[in-house]
């Protein structure tokens, strides 16, 4: 075990379902003590790029960035969410993985609208629906808050699960292996994200979370978000077991989403103490 500062290794930006933009986060994540950070928005790399070169800019002294991406993942055992920290943005590996998944998720976006137009009778200026489909990355809780502003629903919450979770989608989803190769192809580390949470409220743990770790590990999987904001002490506790039994990596992350959840910065479940464990420490020296 070894101290450091204040960490947060999962956060989002306006780049994917956050309400920040990338560089305002570099003021939030100082304003809350924050020493090191990682921005991972989904399927895309433009937010990292942007704060490295705002970081380049600012010459930021008592702060470190990790560039980072959240793939979402599916395969024949089940749903994933996929970490990737450390790459290099410009690497092709890292790109064809992003191009691929932002291609499957404005699918879903247009088929999302088309449902609830025929289905509901929900309908949207043209000039709004052109704005969402321009956007980087967007996704439900952008439609959702589309309904609340137009009426169709009273908050996005509702509009989400009493409207847009109707819609039963095609299974197509970036491979986690296509994650992993693509994440490690670029010089990254690719990470599990909230280990124990599956699909929606499925929480999987003791010998199921031991199988899928495993498969995991097969396909090239190198850590484990371990700190979690949604954890509770004994999930952390034993996810650290699992991190030593498969020789992962360890992360936190609060997945913070700016003011589209209650998650605060810093919220990993480790904020009240600055002693990490190995395998974190392990993940720093890799990839600072």
């Amino acid at each position: 075990m070894v101290s450091v500062g204040k960490i947060d290794l999962h956060m989002h930006s306006t780049v994917s379902d956050g309400t920040d933009a990338p560089c305002e986060l570099i003021s939030r994540v100082e304003n809350a003590g924050i020493t090191i950070f990682s921005l991972t928005d989904h399927d895309a790399v433009k937010g990292s790029e942007q704060i490295l070169t705002e970081m380049s800019r600012r010459q930021t002294e008592g702060l470190s960035f990790i560039t980072g991406v959240e793939f979402s993942c599916r395969d024949e055992k089940g749903k994933y969410h996929i970490l990737g920290y450390g790459y290099q943005p410009s690497a092709e590996s890292i790109r064809s993985v992003v191009d691929y998944g932002h291609s499957l998720r404005m699918q879903k976006v247009r088929k999302r609208i088309d449902f609830i137009g025929n289905e509901f009778g929900f309908v949207f200026p043209k000039q709004e629906l052109e704005k969402l489909y321009s956007m980087d990355n967007p996704g439900k809780p952008h439609i959702g808050n589309l309904m609340v502003k137009y009426g169709y629903a009273r908050s996005k919450e509702i509009a989400i699960n009493n409207y847009l979770n109707k819609l039963r989608l095609p299974s197509d989803y970036v491979r986690p292996e296509q994650a992993i190769d693509g994440i490690i192809n670029a010089g990254g580390v690719p990470v599990l994200a909230h280990p124990f949470f599956g699909n929606g409220d499925q929480l999987i743990v003791g010998n199921e979370m031991s199988e899928r770790l495993k498969h995991l590990v097969e396909l090239g999987i190198q850590g484990v978000e371990a700190f979690y904001s949604g954890f509770s002490p004994k999930l952390v506790d034993e996810m650290l077991v699992f991190s030593e039994k498969f020789n992962l990596f360890v992360t936190a992350g609060s997945d913070y989403h700016g003011t589209n959840k209650l998650v605060c910065l810093g919220d990993t479940g480790i904020k009240n103490s600055n002693k990490i464990p190995k395998g974190m420490t392990a993940f720093f020296e890799r990839v600072l």
